[in-house]
């Protein structure tokens, strides 16, 4: 059994080590401790016997959108359905604070598809993110991430 919950301090080594083992497969991008503290409040983690084995982020680029972040599952857990209820904690919270749409950038098209999320192309994608966070990127020339987006209000 595991629970979903907002992620604390003591969680940030785990957490550090489970999102800077998917980046350095590149399936997602590093995360320094720094970067964990400075957007703990923004973090879940998922618990199973005491152990953190999976996280996830939200991330609000303006007012119509969000972006879910550092979606990690320890391999001995996969196929429990904890992504699944991580991005559907995102989504919640999304639709909660009243954010128009969620975005994934993702290698990982069929999970994200199962969940909701839709195919788009990234040239669609507001400055915001662009220039916030694409342009840091060391694939920003040549991104080969997958854009899908999951609208919460129409």
């Amino acid at each position: 059994m595991y629970q979903i919950r907002k992620a604390t301090m003591n969680d940030t080594d785990i957490m550090h080590q489970l999102i800077n083992a998917y980046a350095d497969e590149g399936k997602l991008l590093h995360r320094t401790y720094s970067s964990i503290y400075e957007n703990l409040q923004c973090f879940y983690v998922a618990e199973s016997d005491g152990e953190i084995v999976g996280t996830a982020s939200l991330h609000i680029l303006d007012k119509e959108l969000a972006e879910i972040r550092s979606l990690t599952v320890s391999t001995d857990h996969f196929g429990n359905g904890i992504g699944k209820r991580l991005v559907q904690v995102v989504v919640d919270e999304t639709e909660m604070l009243g954010v128009k749409s969620l975005l994934s950038l993702t290698y990982q098209v069929d999970f994200f598809r199962k969940c909701g999320f839709n195919l788009i192309d990234k040239s669609k994608l507001p400055m915001t993110k662009i220039w916030k966070d694409c342009k840091h990127c060391s694939k920003y020339a040549n991104c080969d991430e997958n854009a899908m987006i999951i609208e919460i209000h129409e």
